[in-house]
């Protein structure tokens, strides 16, 4: 029986309208020139806000069904196969969306994967979030960055991006909707899960993983690689233990530095890579929404954002400044991975209802602007270190974190008092510029002093900067094979993910762990 056609619709609706569930189904059912009751189905393909005239509106793009709609449309749309006595293994390092969608990709392809995570559990994890953040104890294997769900896990759960062209979005949405989030993400420009909501879905990825015969480890610090030659057969954990497999995918994300510090120790082949560092800004929500918006009060409307760009000259030549990681209705959190350093992210819960907003306003960091010379490959990572340790120092040495008035840092002013805000540990008067040092705090005023021109009340005092926001991208790379994602030198290892230097976000270290196991399945059929 031949699937059914639907007719596709596309029209503007006040938010009260397009957030009303019967409004906008009888207007969507209008604008195809039907009445109630004449069509079987109503597909909502699309959903964005459209804020370039006077009035805010809403627009939706909808596929309208006459009759049956296909079943394809409802799911489930994945089923995965018993693994447990595959006779190809792979060997995933990292729990994050590359590691976990690596081996839900695998078990398609009928590999049974291993997947080892240096952190926790998410429902474990909490305690040492927790600790972080009322205590400011780091735990070195257990935190923000590291853990079930990698870094995105409790910070956000973002999942627009621009990779369109490394695989399919909306595959990795489907399987995300399919294990738990909801099916909004699948119709927002930008979808959005929400830190309170995303571990259960993680949690539900790790279950699939298990039922099909793969195996999920956690508390499992690689500190080795099993090297032969110049092909890699397993690592060796912390607690001593070798486990072997056909293949490796490395999936740390971008903060494993010991990592890095393992495979350039052990002669494998990294590079020094760009990477972006700066501070997070913080608003009160409404000042954001009254800006992007233009109306008094949000109403239905959710938490505007922004996204923000400008370029800079300075030493070096010209450098983008940029808005990155924008969390409408969200907190900061600490994102240190050891003691003696403050690092700071930012989370959104799935409401957005916090009176805070805030984003990370960063400026690129070039290969020119890092000490090469002295410290080779690792001179990105270096710098990292020496800022985020440079920020503990001098607010503290606790996870307390340096903070300046807006107006203040773009007058060279000491801050005589902070706002409040959603940081936990709290904030401390420390002038940025002798925490980033001149260049880079030259460069964020640049940016910071074009964005207060695009956006009226943004550049005050009613906003503060909290640093360091330097966990943007990791400053390494891991070179692969642009064909194979196999490192050109050794065999058996397929860098993979945000801590190769391949995403930047979960969607497309998803579809990066997608790719990495289609390329171990080429790989082991050869």
């Amino acid at each position: 029986m031949p699937t059914p056609s639907p007719q596709e619709v596309e029209l503007l609706l006040a938010p009260e309208q397009a957030y009303d569930e019967l409004t906008r189904y009888e207007a969507l059912l209008a604008a195809a020139g039907l009445r109630p009751g004449q069509a079987d189905f109503v597909h909502l393909r699309k959903r964005s806000i459209d804020a370039r005239g006077r009035q805010p509106l809403v627009r939706l793009r909808a596929d309208i069904y006459r009759t049956t709609p296909p079943a394809e449309l409802f799911g489930p749309w994945f089923q995965f196969p018993d693994v447990s006595r595959a006779h190809r293994t792979v060997l995933i390092v990292g729990a994050g969306p590359a590691g976990l969608f690596a081996a839900l990709r695998a078990i398609e392809l009928g590999i049974k994967p291993i997947v080892v995570e240096r952190g926790k559990d998410v429902r474990t994890r909490r305690r040492d979030l927790a600790a972080l953040n009322k205590q400011q104890l780091v735990n070195p294997d257990s935190n923000y960055c590291f853990g079930e769900g990698g870094a995105g896990t409790y910070s956000d759960g973002k999942l627009y991006t621009r990779s369109t062209k490394r695989g399919d979005v909306q595959r990795i949405l489907r399987l995300l909707v399919q294990h738990g989030a909801t099916p909004d993400i699948l119709v927002d420009a930008h979808p959005h899960i929400g830190t309170n909501k995303l571990p259960a879905v993680v949690a539900a990825l790790r279950d699939s993983v298990r039922q099909a015969g793969g195996e999920v480890r956690f508390d499992t610090r690689v500190d080795d690689l099993v090297l032969t030659g110049n092909h890699l057969r397993g690592v060796v954990t912390a607690n001593g233990e070798e486990l072997l497999a056909d293949a490796v995918i490395l999936a740390t994300g971008h903060s494993a530095r010991d990592i890095y510090e393992l495979l350039h120790r052990r002669g494998v082949l990294v590079e020094a890579k760009p990477f972006a560092l700066g501070v997070r800004v913080e608003h009160q929500q409404q000042l954001i929404d009254r800006a992007q918006y233009r109306l008094p009060d949000r109403g239905l409307l959710p938490a505007a954002s922004y996204a923000l760009v400008h370029q800079t000259q300075g030493q070096g030549g010209q450098r983008g400044v940029f808005s990155f990681c924008m969390c409408p209705g969200g907190f900061i959190v600490p994102a240190a991975t050891a003691p003696g350093e403050v690092v700071v992210n930012g989370m959104s819960p799935s409401r957005r209802d916090s009176q805070y907003a805030n984003s990370g306003i960063v400026t690129a960091v070039e290969l020119e602007d890092m000490d090469v010379r002295q410290h080779g490959a690792l001179a990105g990572l270096r710098l990292q270190q020496q800022i985020e340790q440079r920020a503990c120092q001098l607010a503290g040495n606790t996870q307390v974190a340096p903070a300046q008035r807006l107006a203040d840092f773009l007058k060279g002013k000491i801050s005589v008092d902070l706002l409040e805000t959603s940081y936990q540990p709290g904030l401390v008067s420390v002038p940025m510029d002798k925490v980033l040092g001149k260049n880079l705090a030259g460069r964020l005023r640049q940016g910071f002093e074009n964005f207060g021109r695009k956006i009226p009340g943004y550049a005050t005092n009613a906003a503060q900067i909290v640093g360091v926001e330097s966990r943007t991208s990791s400053p390494v790379r891991i070179p692969r094979d642009r064909d194979t994602l196999q490192h050109p030198v050794v065999r058996g290892l397929f860098p993979c993910g945000e801590g190769a230097g391949y995403a930047g976000g979960i969607v497309s270290a998803a579809m990066d762990g997608e790719r990495c196991a289609e390329a171990v399945s080429g790989s082991l059929a050869l």
